[in-house]
């Protein structure tokens, strides 16, 4: 009886062992993909008043995590049964990234309000409205960005049994939910670590400095994290194109891969804008 039981503590910690490996593995190979979602995320969760920013962080991780609940059993199911449907929805992902990439571009370029009665309409649909656009604008690309981290982790432990499969990657999920939405949560609340210090030390000494420097970091960070976000989608889009379709594995191969991904991923979107601004257009005439 004793031996038996030891035999399955013995078994449990083996497999907590391979475990381990499995996931130290996988989440090396999605740390690219990990350090792109940060980015991105990081970039649409800013932007909302203080009292909102939080509530807002934590909508957005819900979403995630049940983005996460969804893709991981859909992706151990599809890889049993009907894997060339990874790679199906890997493509239309990567469509969707790209799209918003180069549209982020487009409107930075050529839809900026300049004034007047734009800026004023724009300040007055901020509001519930808007914010709930922003989160659920954000749910969505964390879902495309999942399934790529989820086929990733998956792809680094085929040659494991099923029990190893399903808790890589659910640790490798959960951690890329909780460490990126928790160093996103660090950033946006930077203005306010700040603000305490410049209070608590009297404006005075090392503290008062360190706080001056949360509060005027902020906004630079930030902005420096919406292009760096707005790359990453179009690098990663092209990603998903460059590894997954053998033509374009093969195009180009003296490239370097970053300029060839960014380039498949900017061509990509340019397509897709048409393409999801028409189909965004028949849906509002359908509900119309």
């Amino acid at each position: 009886m004793a031996s038996g039981f030891f035999a399955i503590l013995d078994d449990i910690a083996s497999l907590m062992d391979d475990v381990a490996v499995a996931s130290k593995i996988a989440t090396r190979k999605t740390a690219g993909i990990l350090g792109d979602d940060l980015a991105v995320n990081a970039e649409k969760a800013t932007g909302f008043l203080a009292s909102r920013e939080l509530p807002v962080l934590w909508a957005i991780t819900k979403g995630s995590l049940l983005n996460k609940l969804i893709i991981v059993p859909i992706a151990l199911l599809l890889n049993a049964f009907f894997p060339v449907a990874i790679k199906v929805i890997l493509i239309l992902g990567g469509f969707y990234l790209a799209y918003e990439g180069v549209e982020k571009i487009i409107e930075f370029l050529f839809h900026r309000s300049k004034g007047g009665e734009e800026h004023t309409e724009e300040v007055v649909e901020e509001g519930e409205a808007a914010e709930k656009s922003k989160v659920k604008s954000a749910v969505t690309t964390d879902f495309i960005l999942s399934i790529e981290i989820v086929i990733i982790a998956l792809g680094t432990v085929l040659d494991k049994s099923l029990t190893i499969q399903i808790i890589t990657v659910s640790v490798v999920a959960l951690l890329a939910t909780v460490g990126v939405y928790g160093i996103v949560a660090l950033i946006v609340r930077m203005d306010d670590a700040g603000y305490k210090l410049l209070k608590s030390s009297g404006k005075k000494g090392f503290l008062s400095y360190l706080g001056n420097f949360l509060i005027k970091a902020l906004p630079v960070i930030i902005r420096i994290l919406g292009v760096v976000g707005t790359i990453a989608l179009i690098l990663v889009g092209g990603g998903i194109f460059v590894h997954n379709i053998e033509f374009f594995h093969h195009f180009l191969p003296d490239f370097p891969s970053i300029i060839k991904e960014f380039g498949v991923g900017l061509v990509a979107g340019l397509v897709a804008v048409p393409i999801f601004s028409g189909l965004t257009k028949l849906v509002a005439l359908v509900k119309r």
